[in-house]
């Protein structure tokens, strides 16, 4: 399951219908990493039937597969999936189809544009002028590592994750990935 749709599952949801419906303006901005040719199903219903899963409980992508095609009808209209034309029923993908398409996609387009979601909703929620806590967290990331690379590790910070140099301290990259020099830099290991 992509990094990305994991941040989804840690936010409060009360309605995973709504808030996966409202990220399908943001999901616009990431690329289509599929042919032209065969596209039946927009990438943003696709992405937003995939979000409102992980919101939902899925944990895996063959749950996510499940979860669209179990999905009643009116919900996965909701998400934006045209009915087809002849029938007037709303046809879903298949699970494969799901799992190659986010196997496909660019991570840091959609992390970008989750994180954009999320920083848009908690905005509406929170008082001006407070302060919001940042967590930020290191990982190498398994199976990486090939006789000619060193591992590739990964830097979350504010819902932003950015690919780093190596892991001999998360804390220096702060700057890079958040845009923004860090006031207070405590580091502590978990």
């Amino acid at each position: 399951m992509p990094v990305a749709l994991e941040h989804l599952a840690h936010a409060p949801s009360s309605a995973p219908l709504i808030d996966a419906a409202g990220l399908c303006s943001f999901l616009d901005a990431v690329p289509d990493p599929r042919d032209r040719r065969g596209r039946r199903h927009p990438l943003s219903a696709l992405l937003a039937a995939a979000a409102a899963a992980v919101l939902a409980g899925a944990r895996s992508l063959a749950a996510i597969g499940e979860w669209i095609t179990d999905a009643p009808r009116w919900a996965v209209g909701a998400l934006g999936f045209a009915p087809d034309p002849l029938t007037g029923q709303v046809v879903v993908p298949h699970p494969a189809t799901v799992r190659r398409l986010l196997a496909r996609l660019d991570g840091d387009a959609l992390d970008a544009a989750i994180g954009a979601f999320l920083s848009a909703r908690t905005a509406r929620t929170r008082e001006p002028d407070t302060l919001r806590a940042i967590a930020v967290d290191g990982k190498t990331v398994r199976g990486s590592r090939t006789r000619t690379t060193v591992a590739v590790s990964l830097l979350s910070a504010m819902l932003a994750q950015r690919q780093i140099a190596d892991k001999s301290n998360e804390i220096p990259c702060l700057p890079r990935a958040s845009g923004n020099a860090p006031t207070n830099t405590t580091s502590r290991s978990t």
